[in-house]
């Protein structure tokens, strides 16, 4: 009898897991952590931010430098740093460093699934709060850079709204020089720019770096922050852009007009042909979406001809806008750039077939000629219409 009173709910808990599994996007309402690899700012302000794996290496040294310095930095720290070295992570936030999370076992978080990376992130979270009190919150930095719009997605489920990657890599973990490592950083400055260095014995040149690299910086004016200061810094001059499903840098550029290779070189971009959705994007020269671009939905029936002669364009400057590979493959609910041209397509009438209709009635009706029909709705044959069928008349 006691059994069968316990089915019910036991049936109930199985059907609740069943979902849990079934349909794990419906607690995935958190929006996707921000991927940020350099601020947009004109004020000289750069943040020097050091991985610290699983060895303590050189962390004394680098703390004193910072300290003697008076340098904040950030450093992003494992799981199994905070909890073999607790003593080392205190000694870091009793100096006013930032901490952000850096994953528990460092590994590759685009060969993870969603749960190992929520536990990567937990079980880090939990090391770093259980030796500083602290939570390593808003900031991840994943290991060896790797990352893709699951692991933004991730790391925006476990609260980590800011993806922190870099725009100076010292390489100091190859055990170049600190010559090589301070040169690297110099040569490279730039207002907003995040420098990676590293913590572990194998950056044996990055101590010794420290002292010349600092006073360089600031004798070039820069000062030097925390990310979440270098977050805060005001932007003047340029424009930040938050890559949305579907973008190219081709389209982007197109709305801003400015070159792909302006965009590339502003935010460090190393494979043009990769963006992820909430990437944000530095749009350099202070440029504001063109008043004469605008962007079209593609309907069904829809051409790169009838569009482009609907809004006065050409396909080859809709193609080229963007990165369509093959004009005659477009999809309907596919947004358009449309460049030369705002989002209201000028005074372009569209008629309906009717039996009995030909393109030379039509031209006539609507004084126009029937090349331009022809070529404004690509029609290969002029003598084959359809009743029904919808023509683009070109004004």
């Amino acid at each position: 009898m006691a059994a069968t009173h316990k089915t019910p709910a036991a049936l109930t808990t199985l059907f609740v897991l069943l979902l849990g599994l079934l349909f794990p996007a419906a607690a995935n309402a958190a929006s996707p952590s921000i991927l940020v690899s350099r601020v947009t700012t004109s004020a000289k302000v750069m943040a020097l931010t050091f991985d610290f794996g699983s060895d303590p290496g050189n962390v004394w040294r680098i703390l004193q430098v910072l300290a003697d310095r008076g340098v904040k930095a950030t450093f992003f720290v494992t799981g199994e740093a905070a909890a073999n070295h607790p003593d080392v992570i205190r000694s870091v936030v009793a100096q006013g460093h930032e901490i952000g999370n850096h994953s528990y076992s460092h590994p590759y978080f685009t060969q993870l699934t969603s749960a190992q990376m929520a536990d990567e992130l937990s079980r880090t979270a939990t090391a770093i709060r259980n030796a500083t009190g602290q939570s390593p919150q808003p900031f991840f930095r994943p290991p060896y850079g790797d990352y893709n719009s699951p692991v933004l997605q991730a790391a925006g489920d476990a609260g980590y709204t800011h993806t922190i990657m870099w725009t100076i890599d010292t390489v100091d973990w190859q055990g170049v020089s600190s010559a090589a490592v301070r040169d690297a950083v110099l040569s490279r400055a730039t207002p907003g720019a995040i420098a990676l260095m590293h913590v572990g014995g194998g950056a044996s040149g990055t101590p010794d770096a420290l002292p010349a690299m600092i006073d360089g910086l600031r004798a070039a004016g820069y000062q030097l922050v925390t990310v979440s200061e270098l977050l805060g810094s005001t932007p003047t001059g340029q424009t930040l852009y938050v890559v949305k499903p579907g973008d190219t840098l081709y389209r982007i550029a197109s709305l801003y007009g400015v070159p792909v290779s302006a965009i590339v070189s502003a935010n460090n971009i190393a494979n043009p042909n990769l963006i992820y959705p909430n990437q944000v994007l530095v749009i350099p020269t202070g440029a504001t979406p063109s008043p004469s671009t605008g962007s079209y939905t593609v309907q069904p029936g829809d051409t790169l001809y009838r569009i482009a002669a609907r809004y006065g364009t050409t396909v080859t400057a809709i193609a080229n806008a963007n990165n369509i590979a093959n004009p005659n493959l477009i999809y309907p609910g596919q947004v358009l750039v449309i460049p030369g041209g705002g989002s209201t397509p000028p005074a372009t009438r569209t008629y309906t077939v009717q039996p009995g209709d030909t393109l030379y009635s039509i031209a006539g009706r609507y004084g126009t000629t029937v090349n331009a029909i022809v070529t404004a709705n690509n029609i290969a044959n002029p003598n084959l219409i359809l009743p029904g069928q919808v023509l683009v008349i070109p004004g």
